[in-house]
């Protein structure tokens, strides 16, 4: 008969009957009661029935109560199968999912969990199913999201030196302008919409193919947006045509929406009836134009993308009438929600003017 086991001395069955009562761990509870019992003299027989458990499981629940206290009752989580990959491969599989695939080398542009799968193989001899490498870049921070467009030619040191240079662009607006003068920034670009339109995602059961309305006609139209993220506001029209004489009405509309007394800075592309000397410039407004190639710094882009994918994509226009309705209504419908512009036209670089 294994030798009696004495309790610890900083605790008495009524502390432990309180601690039962406040503790939300019911399994806890029931082993402090136990142990209870057998501080007022109780049998170990008496404190298994209590606990419903064996003797011996009893006598496990003392130990453990001696060395931890009534922390040592609670059930302590599972360690689970020890993790395949170590942290030198969960590191080279970073650096594989940022660098992206080799066409040549892998066949495929863009990594699928398959692909990993396979390349942890042949690079590791670790083998794992497309489960487990799911919820391994996870952990790691990995979600699969839909890539931004990007131009192939592309500089990014030009995108980084007008961000770091923009503030000396509006330094210089400012000192054309009367002396406390509010400066409002604005983002402008056209959009075109139209019969042949884009087919966005959509919820469908797992494994089905979900189709969506495609037309194959040319009818078209174009949405000049121009947004003020700071104060949640914007400008449009809906216009059939992209030239120096629409470009022209769209900056009269984003005059008019500027605050009285305020100058508007705005934030333009290099298109060629963007840049034309022949383009009337209200006196409420200058014209800062972007990098080349380089959309990303513009965030009517991320406008477009949002209004396409909740308003305007998978429809049928029935005729030119049509699609300046529904570019109407959308348009309207993202100013009547500043906060909206706010969250999605925002840019740290681009604020406190």
């Amino acid at each position: 008969m294994g030798q009696a086991i004495d309790l610890r001395e900083d605790f008495d069955g009524p502390a432990l009957r309180r601690l039962a009562r406040l503790s939300k761990s019911a399994p806890q509870a029931r082993r402090l009661l136990a142990v209870a019992q057998i501080y007022d003299g109780g049998s170990r027989s008496e404190a298994a029935r209590i606990g419903g458990v064996t003797l011996q499981i009893v006598r496990d629940w003392v130990m453990r109560f001696n060395a931890s206290g009534p922390d040592g009752l609670l059930d302590g989580k599972a360690l689970g199968r020890r993790s395949i990959l170590n942290d030198a491969q969960r590191g080279a599989l970073v650096e594989a999912v940022e660098r992206g695939p080799i066409p040549a080398i892998h066949g495929v542009v863009r990594w699928r969990l398959i692909d990993l799968v396979q390349w942890l193989h042949e690079e590791f001899a670790v083998s794992l199913d497309e489960t487990t490498v799911s919820r391994e870049l996870k952990k790691l921070g990995y979600v699969k999201l839909t890539a931004r467009p990007r131009h192939h030619t592309q500089n990014e040191l030009a995108m980084e030196a007008f961000k770091k240079g923009f503030a000396a662009e509006v330094a210089k607006v400012r000192a054309t302008l009367p002396q406390g003068t509010p400066i409002e920034i604005w983002f402008q670009d056209e959009a075109r919409v139209g019969q042949k339109n884009t087919i966005t995602r959509r919820w469908a059961q797992r494994g089905t193919r979900p189709s969506a309305p495609k037309d194959q006609r040319t009818k078209s139209a174009y949405i000049f947006g121009a947004i003020c993220p700071e104060q949640g506001k914007g400008a449009g029209l809906v216009l059939p045509f992209c030239n120096t004489e629409t470009m022209t009405l769209h900056l009269a509309e984003i005059a008019l929406a500027v605050a009285p007394g305020a100058h508007a800075v705005v934030l333009m592309d290099q298109a060629g009836w963007h840049m034309t000397g022949k383009l009337e410039v209200p006196a409420n407004i200058s014209i800062v134009a972007l990098p080349a190639k380089c959309p990303e710094l513009n965030p009517v882009e991320n406008v477009w993308q949002f209004m396409r994918d909740n308003w305007l994509s998978n429809r049928i226009f029935t005729s030119h009438d049509n699609i300046v309705d529904h570019c109407c209504e959308a348009w309207n419908r993202l100013v009547d929600q500043p906060w909206r512009i706010m969250t999605i036209g925002r840019r740290q670089w681009a604020r406190r003017f």
